[in-house]
């Protein structure tokens, strides 16, 4: 017997556990969802841009079908709990920043915090508002080229031309002059 599981559920599931990182994430996709009246993509019709790297981010792309692997996830790595949701087919998008205060807990058990961002009152959790997006264009796949170094395949775009060969950026090896610290 199949039994229907709940959004939270496949977000805990394809996740591995529960914890207050993933309820932000999942009041982000719900927000998210409602604000531009769509459901789950089952192919790139949504765009995620996400500007942290924490567990949030699962649930987004459990929720919204938005995954790194389709292409049509974006992480910007700005260090802010700010999401990005698009739509594709009217170029509608939302932003979605957690408030700090919402971040905060007095409690320890990581359980009754879970709970605590589940039942925040949505004017405590999160400012949203809809923006102009310009949203990137479909993925796009590129052929494979092998490194000349290593041996490993690499994106033709992320190639590297190293002593007239062609290399992984690994391989490639770093050229700073100071410029960007």
């Amino acid at each position: 017997m199949c039994m229907e599981t709940t959004p939270w559920e496949d977000a805990v599931n394809f996740h591995g556990h529960t914890c207050p990182g993933l309820a932000i994430g999942y009041r982000v996709a719900e927000i998210a969802l409602r604000e531009l009246g769509v459901h789950r993509a089952g192919d790139e019709e949504l765009v995620a841009i996400v500007e942290n790297d924490s567990c949030a981010v699962d649930a987004i792309q459990s929720m919204t079908g938005c995954t790194m692997g389709k292409g049509n996830m974006l992480f910007r790595d700005h260090g802010k709990q700010v999401y990005t949701i698009g739509n594709r087919k009217n170029g509608e998008a939302v932003r979605i920043a957690i408030k700090v205060s919402a971040l905060h807990s007095e409690t320890e058990n990581k359980h009754q915090r879970v709970h605590e961002v589940l039942d925040l009152p949505e004017d405590k959790f999160c400012t949203f508002s809809k923006v102009a997006l310009e949203l990137p264009g479909m993925a796009r796949l590129f052929k494979s080229l092998e490194c000349a170094e290593c041996g490993e395949s690499v994106a033709e775009s992320r190639a590297r031309v190293k002593d007239g060969k062609i290399v992984c950026i690994p391989c490639a090896g770093e050229y700073s002059r100071g410029w960007s610290k």
